[in-house]
């Protein structure tokens, strides 16, 4: 019997690439999505991938869509926590509003996803936790105050859920991308996206399947030995 694997955000742009992979590594997958009905449908329809409708902003629900993943597919051993969002506003215009949302959905979120898993988890005595962090975690961007707070505190999650889950047989890793190739980078204006990509040292931007593969191999076996690391995939943009 394969394993489960749950991917929150995981039927459209990084997310939906991770979930891909995970299935062709052999993983019966479960992808979450917020309020996209059409797009997720139509995932579902053309990879065979199951997708759950929450909003991982709140512990009630991600708790009872959860316990559904593991009633209809399995115990989840697999958790790749990738739903984000963003409300870019410089700081002195970033509004409570702004600051709460993306906290709530980027590190809150976290926490709702990962915690109903953890004790079935150390109970079974393997888990996988990889979190989708973000280059802008690692340096900070500009108009992304919370954004980058956010993606920041998601490291420190992954260190500490490392020494804890470690004795148990669970590894708690992260990835950072850099700037990906997503429907949103691929929307912005000609010019900015330009601009992007010539800070880019390896001159292109990066492949959701890019990410996808780091996540497969943080999940596998193999990985087993790495615990509180992060994979920092930017084409040399960033160095930590």
């Amino acid at each position: 019997m394969s394993r489960v694997a749950l991917v929150t955000g995981g039927s459209r742009g990084i997310g939906a690439a991770i979930s891909i992979a995970l299935k062709d590594a052999g993983y019966t997958v479960a992808a979450t999505y917020a309020g996209n009905d059409d797009a997720a449908a139509k995932f579902t329809e053309e990879t065979g991938i199951k997708s759950y409708k929450w909003n991982v902003a709140d512990y009630n629900e991600s708790a009872a869509g959860t316990a559904q993943v593991e009633a209809d597919l399995g115990p989840i051993d697999v958790v790749v926590a990738n739903a984000g969002i963003t409300r870019d506003a410089p700081f002195h215009k970033m509004t409570p509003q702004q600051w709460h949302e993306v906290v709530d959905t980027n590190l809150n979120g976290v926490f709702n996803t990962v915690h109903p898993l953890w004790n079935g988890m150390r109970e079974r005595k393997f888990g996988r936790v990889i979190v989708i962090s973000s280059i802008n975690g690692q340096k900070g961007q500009f108009a992304q105050v919370n954004y980058a707070a956010t993606k920041a505190g998601d490291l420190g999650i992954v260190k500490s859920l490392a020494q804890e889950g470690a004795r148990a047989g669970i590894t708690a890793n992260a990835i950072c991308p850099g700037y990906i190739a997503t429907d949103m980078v691929n929307a912005v204006p000609e010019k900015v996206r330009d601009s992007i990509v010539a800070q880019i040292p390896t001159g292109r931007l990066g492949e959701p399947e890019e990410i996808a593969r780091c996540v497969a191999f943080l999940a596998s076996d193999d990985a087993s030995f790495i615990n509180g690391s992060t994979i920092t995939a930017n084409g040399g943009q960033f160095f930590v």
